[in-house]
């Protein structure tokens, strides 16, 4: 038994080799248009007479309900501590469903790509739950990339809103820089992300036309935003890029059943 898990486990890495695509959500929607026309209901239910995918006995699977659970059943316990920064479940959920809302006023529609380029701070951690909310992909783009890559896959996932942490802006708007020298299309939106654990720090300002601050933003928001659910699981959750070392980054794109079934990994991992 342990010669086939280690067997199967040898076989995997290139089994998911085989699920790298170019343009990554583009390319994924067409791929799971394979699937009985995008019905995603298995064959040998549709054999049987009355027996019918509905809401009364499907619900498609997404970490989006692991926050609403947490809202509803520890609502005043600590969700996130950042230095003098602390918030509630309740506080956390609030402010998802806020700057959701406020991402559909900057146009943003199911399938559209969110791109992040900030390290761990509180606001990417709301970013994970906001941007599927109204449908749309989240794309973290790594933060020690330089200018030229991050306007490449600024380019090939085709964000429409990218959130900048203060640290790395002069990355950003050299990256946007380049994407509006080489191509004619429109940069996305630029959010930064101030400095907001408390301290002294002064974190810079720009103005522009195309520029907002997260705080101000998710401030015109609407808490009682109604959050759109996947209409399927296999519906893209987010798009990885790789780093690009050996060739052109590759997109790898995660369906929200796969990334509700790898938190549910993890879960028990930590057991």
């Amino acid at each position: 038994m342990n010669h086939l898990v280690k067997n199967s486990f040898t076989r995997l890495p290139s089994a998911i080799s085989r699920y790298h695509f170019r343009p990554p959500v583009a390319h994924y929607y067409r791929f799971c248009s394979h699937f009985s026309g995008n019905n995603f209901e298995p064959e040998s239910w549709k054999s049987m007479e009355g027996l019918v995918r509905c809401p009364a006995n499907h619900v498609p699977l997404s970490p989006i309900v692991f926050l609403e659970r947490a809202a509803k059943a520890y609502t005043d316990r600590t969700s996130l501590v950042y230095g003098c920064l602390k918030y509630t479940w309740a506080q956390t959920h609030e402010r998802c469903l806020k700057l959701a809302s406020a991402l559909t006023q900057l146009g943003i529609s199911p399938g559209d790509v969110v791109a992040t380029l900030a390290p761990n701070v509180p606001a990417m951690y709301e970013l994970h739950f906001a941007v599927p909310m109204p449908g749309a992909v989240l794309c973290t783009l790594n933060a020690r990339l330089d200018s030229a890559m991050i306007s490449v896959l600024l380019s090939h996932s085709g964000a429409k809103i990218v959130f900048v942490d203060y640290q790395l802006l002069e990355i950003a708007q050299g990256a946007l820089d380049l994407l509006t020298q080489k191509t004619d299309t429109k940069p996305p939106i630029l959010v930064l992300i101030a400095d907001s654990d408390g301290s002294s720090r002064t974190s810079p300002t720009i103005c522009t036309s195309n520029t907002y601050e997260y705080e101000s933003l998710l401030e015109t928001g609407n808490c009682g935003f109604e959050i759109r659910r996947p209409r399927s699981e296999w519906d893209p959750i987010s798009v990885n890029y790789t780093s690009g070392t050996t060739s052109g980054p590759k997109g790898v794109v995660y369906s929200h059943r796969g990334a509700y079934l790898n938190a549910c990994l993890r879960f028990c991992f930590m057991e």
